[in-house]
């Protein structure tokens, strides 16, 4: 059966739902099992038992009250359940909602038709959220990055078209994909998680030439509006800045996109080639790996690539372990390492972190984990500064995956500014 996710979106002192959501082939919750899914949490509170999550044989329930306002509930079947997946699913979700009608409204929620109608802006952002996608950074908390091999070339651009642009503020980035390749120093100093919602909003919405849209920033100006303006410089690849109400979007689209970046259009070309793989094909990997995510703790970026080959060779792979698959190996095994082996990433998850005592009077938490499964085999490692997880195919002797996984993070790290 696949996967399917259920998302429902109440109002917190009466309960009305304000919308739900679906992903996979699940139908519309009747209003009785919404009403009792709600009724459950608030008999909970009532008696003071604090209630986040549940299970039945085959499904998981998530339940988050955000200011005492809103309510969400989150479902989700097997496949998907984890509390650490529904958990950030919760949080995205309404941070989606903080980002395009902001704070004020959702807190002092006083008409709720009203309301239902200003929600219908955040379903395409929130669906993005339920759907499978080649991103990571729903789950990660984390950026996902492409790394191009003109980057120095871009940042300077970058650089010098925001300060033109928008001299008061200097916050701006180039996407390709909704992936971000270069970004100002002040756009990274936003938090890591509104920095991924920015990207995916843009993803969400219908395609244009050019955008002047209303944000809210979740963490640093919930209450106040800003103005996303995007800017299509050539199918796939777009540049945003963040600013108040100068510049007009007309001004910088006439006066400053065509000057600054018709001379790179090789170089942003070259960003759709390698947005898949979100590195250069220069850098070889093992041709046993089929898919791999590498996490910058620090700088919260992600790198992310089910296409680690050739397309000839990713074909052949394909054959034994779809794209598809891989995803979802791949976000199971992230779940199950950050939940259970790494600790400093298990604060979301109920479960307590892998813990040995040893009679010799020293602890250890796990830096390295691996799995081995019937058309697969995975490898994770954690670094003071990255993570590293591995999908290798079947034949891969296990013995090997370590050495391999040890010599993967190496070269990326050394070889890419990431």
């Amino acid at each position: 059966m696949a996967a399917t996710v259920q998302l429902l979106c109440l109002a917190t002192s009466s309960g009305v739902p304000l919308y739900c959501r679906n992903k996979g082939e699940s139908r519309q919750l009747p209003f009785s099992v919404i009403g009792s899914l709600n009724g459950v949490h608030m008999f909970g509170s009532n008696q003071d038992i604090f209630l986040t999550s549940t299970s039945t044989d085959n499904t998981r329930v998530c339940w988050r009250v955000f200011h005492d306002s809103i309510t969400l509930i989150a479902m989700a079947s097997e496949e998907d359940a984890s509390d650490l997946y529904l958990s950030r699913l919760l949080d995205n979700v309404f941070s989606a909602m903080v980002l395009v009608i902001g704070l004020d409204d959702l807190v002092n929620l006083k008409n709720v038709e009203r309301m239902k109608r200003e929600l219908r802006a955040c379903y395409k952002l929130i669906d993005s959220f339920l759907a499978a996608s080649d991103w990571m950074g729903d789950l990660t908390q984390c950026v996902d990055c492409v790394v191009s091999p003109h980057t120095d070339i871009l940042q300077e651009a970058l650089d010098v078209f925001v300060a033109a642009a928008a001299s008061e503020s200097n916050f701006g980035c180039l996407i390709v994909m909704d992936k971000v390749v270069v970004a100002t120093e002040k756009w990274w100093r936003l938090a890591a998680q509104e920095i991924m919602l920015l990207a995916w909003l843009v993803g969400s919405l219908a395609p244009s030439t050019s955008r002047d849209y209303p944000i809210y920033l979740p963490h640093g100006s919930p209450m106040v509006p800003h103005r996303l303006l995007t800017f299509q410089l050539v199918p796939g690849v777009e540049v945003c800045l963040l600013c108040g109400p100068t510049p007009s979007m007309q001004q910088v689209q006439t006066e400053l996109v065509e000057r600054f970046w018709s001379p790179l259009l090789e170089p942003l070309k070259t960003c759709l080639r390698v947005h898949q793989r979100s590195f250069s094909a220069g850098i070889p990997l093992h041709r046993s790996i089929l898919g791999l995510l590498l996490v910058n703790r620090e700088q919260n970026k992600n790198l992310f690539t089910l296409q680690p080959h050739t397309i000839e060779h990713s074909q052949q792979q394909g054959a034994a372990v779809p794209p598809e698959r891989r995803r979802s190996i791949l976000r199971l095994f992230y779940t199950l390492a950050v939940s259970s082996y790494f600790p400093a990433d298990s604060s979301e998850d109920s479960s307590a972190p892998l813990h040995e005592e040893f009679h010799t009077g020293f602890t250890h938490s796990p830096a390295e984990c691996y799995i081995a499964a019937d058309d697969h085999k995975c490898y994770a490692i954690q670094t003071q500064q990255h993570q590293l997880f591995l999908i290798f195919t079947s034949d891969t002797p296990t013995f090997a995956l370590r050495n391999i996984a040890t010599k993967t993070i190496n070269l990326l790290t050394k070889e890419l500014p990431f």
